[in-house]
């Protein structure tokens, strides 16, 4: 997996104050994405043992609310089994840390990966300019759902963390 970059002390990709990890490679390529650097599943820096350390040390400040994982797509097929790995981690090391994800992928499309039950928070699908509302909170488009993961995984449907 590559990245382009580790943001810390973020407030505007999910609640509180949070790491975020801007993860290379997109195949959705958004007409008018906020982030069209990432797409190349080539881009930006391996991700190593430096980086993921980088992140441990921002999830050990009592003040983190927790990790954003966006792009690109952290669930880009090739992202795929890198970013479970580390989800997986976080979630063990750091279960009083939130953990959102942006994917461009839908959530019947992802469900089912085996780390989704250590994610907190996914916004799912693809930026859709035409329905772009900069009113709508933690998203871009209204189309996208945010949603409860744990809750939605308990009982088998989508369960919303807010319209």
């Amino acid at each position: 997996m590559r990245y382009h970059n580790i943001t810390k002390d973020d407030m505007l990709n999910g609640d509180g104050l949070r790491v975020v990890l801007w993860v290379a490679g997109c195949e959705h390529r958004c007409h008018n994405c906020q982030n069209p650097v990432t797409w190349d599943i080539n881009g930006g820096l391996e991700f190593d043992d430096k980086a993921k350390n980088e992140i441990f040390l921002e999830l050990k400040k009592d003040y983190v609310s927790g990790i954003t994982m966006s792009g690109g797509d952290p669930l880009h097929i090739l992202n795929r089994n890198t970013v479970g790995e580390l989800i997986e981690e976080i979630g063990e090391k750091f279960p009083d840390k939130t953990i959102w994800l942006y994917s461009g992928y839908e959530w019947q499309q992802v469900q089912n990966l085996p780390f989704m039950k250590y994610v907190d928070i996914m916004v799912d699908g693809q930026f859709v300019e035409k329905l772009k509302d900069n009113s709508l909170p933690w998203r871009g488009s209204s189309n996208q759902k945010i949603i409860d993961v744990k809750k939605s995984l308990e009982i088998g449907r989508i369960v919303l963390a807010m319209k």
